[in-house]
């Protein structure tokens, strides 16, 4: 072979690995949003009303097969994450409604993540019967799963070690990986059938036009494993996506460090999540432990977090803001919702990362001894089990107990901030010392908070052209009028910001984008 060819060959190699890596979302939307338990015709009607006007990129949605129903009237939100088949149908919706939000969505370039629950099934304790989201007959007690086939052999319980069967030590790869998590049935993925099964389930999804997969529990299988699965995937469904276009992967791994499983094991697979960011940003933006916002200058790699290109960023998510997962009480969500709107505005701004908004709803929160005894409870839903639909008010919030955090002003605005300045650099830091800071993204945006408890008021270079320009979070451009703070940046690209300690919202986001 010649050198030019072996060069064209290890590059074809590079291409398809780094696909991998690639959300394929389209040009400078730089943000998903995790509609966490939304029905599909919710999702397919946000998608075309609000997500693609707003420059969202994407949606990630709660795992589509059919699950486990548990007899309990709050419907908890794990019944998701117990697999009884791969059939797709799930209390989000029907088959038809799924295949109808995923081809409305792409139709806008709003692009649909599933969140790919792989590694194991239902709980040993779940039973036997139809009680799933499809009615379909299993059995947890002798592992028959006949709707996809399934039975004993498919399963990791001879090559478990622990006498309980369950995890019982985290410093043993062995037993993380092949034993089960909280008794749920620990599929045997070094079996090429298991391995198959899976794989026609996620290119069924790729079919239906998903453009990825979120890998649930991917810390508990091994990466070759997973790697012969993703290597029988196909590629994208070409009615949206470039030929040749490979899915997007980005695998569920909590590593803070202190144990054998590191997240750079899964980095040949695709990007991995990055849960030390929303619990080291939640430090931060709660002064707690001394940390202080002026020590975010080298955020991202200097704070020993994965490489930016692998990693995929989030101030909360579906388990950490029950207080499960790393970061406990330090993590910010929408029940603080002054010092969140802090954390999701920095993380939208700074250029580390594939950023993922998290959009949640609410529950009847009951603590005992510190701890939220409620955080098991699933969506609103009525009496017979079924999920509210995702109403909207008048002035755009949400109603029926959904949150929607992608809603707030503060936060969709800053998703379109991020688009406008991507691919710029780092850049015109400045600090107090304390908690007041700023910096920019090239000549395209600049922002600034005060999270000291006195008046900040400081002028500073912002790299942006001379001009008057508009803060996205007090306000915005409505009709070509900004409703909000306006700030004058002089020729030298200097302008002056004043902001009170006692502000709703404070910090300040200008970019250059007119309306």
């Amino acid at each position: 072979m010649s050198e030019d060819m072996r060069i064209l060959t290890l590059l074809a190699v590079l291409g398809v690995c780094w696909a991998q890596y690639n959300p394929n979302t389209q040009p400078h939307k730089t943000a998903i949003v995790h509609l966490f338990e939304w029905r599909w015709v919710d999702i397919a009607a946000e998608c075309e009303r609000y997500l693609a006007p707003n420059g969202f990129g994407g949606v990630q949605i709660s795992p589509p097969n059919d699950h486990i129903v548990l007899n309990n009237p709050w419907m908890p939100w794990y019944e998701r994450y117990q697999p009884i088949s791969y059939k797709l149908c799930s209390r989000s919706g029907t088959e038809n409604e799924f295949v109808d939000m995923v081809t409305r969505c792409n139709n806008v370039g709003v692009y649909i993540y599933a969140d790919a629950v792989i590694n194991h099934m239902c709980g040993a304790s779940g039973g036997a019967g139809t009680h799933s989201s499809c009615g379909t007959y299993f059995n947890a007690g002798t592992e028959d799963f006949p709707a996809v086939p399934y039975s004993s052999w498919e399963f990791n319980d001879g090559k478990c070690k622990t006498k309980s069967g369950e995890i019982e030590s985290y410093q043993d790869a062995n037993q993380v990986r092949d034993c089960r998590l909280v008794s749920l049935l620990d599929l045997n993925l070094q079996k090429d059938y298991v391995r198959g099964k899976i794989a026609e389930y996620m290119n069924r999804l790729i079919r239906i036009g998903v453009a990825g997969f979120r890998v649930d529990g991917s810390k508990h299988m091994w990466p070759g494993d997973m790697k012969a699965v993703f290597d029988q995937l196909n590629s994208l469904n070409t009615r949206w996506f470039p030929k040749d276009s490979k899915p997007f992967i980005y695998q569920e791994v909590i590593d803070l460090g202190g144990e054998p499983i590191k997240s750079s094991d899964y980095f040949g697979n695709g990007r991995v999540t990055e849960f030390k960011y929303g619990a080291k940003l939640g430090y931060v933006i709660r002064k707690w432990n001394g940390e202080k916002m002026a020590y975010l200058k080298n955020w991202g790699e200097g704070w020993s977090f994965m490489p930016s290109d692998k990693a995929v960023v989030f101030v909360d998510n579906h388990d950490t803001q029950r207080g499960h997962g790393p970061g406990g009480a330090s993590v910010l969500t929408f029940w603080n919702s002054r010092m969140y709107k802090i954390a999701v505005g920095f993380m939208l701004a700074h250029p580390y990362g594939f950023t993922r908004v998290m959009s949640s709803f609410r529950w009847p929160r009951h603590f005992v001894n510190g701890k939220d005894t409620n955080d098991w409870i699933g969506p609103p839903s009525y009496s017979d089990g079924t999920t509210k639909r995702v109403t909207i008010n008048p002035d755009t919030t949400c109603g029926n107990d959904w949150v929607c955090e992608h809603r707030w002003r503060q936060i969709k605005n800053m998703v379109m901030f991020r688009n406008v300045v991507d691919g710029q650099p780092f850049s015109n830091w400045w600090d107090n010392g304390s908690n007041q800071i700023a910096f920019g993204r090239g000549n395209k945006g600049f922002i600034i908070f005060n999270n000291d408890d006195w008046y900040m008021d400081v002028t500073l270079q912002t790299g942006l052209p001379a001009g008057t320009y508009c803060d996205v979070i007090s306000g915005q451009m409505e009709n070509g009028a900004c409703t909000a703070v306006q700030i004058q940046v002089n020729d030298d690209g200097r302008a002056n910001f004043k902001i009170s300690n006692t502000a709703e919202d404070p910090f300040i986001a200008i970019h250059t984008k007119p309306t």
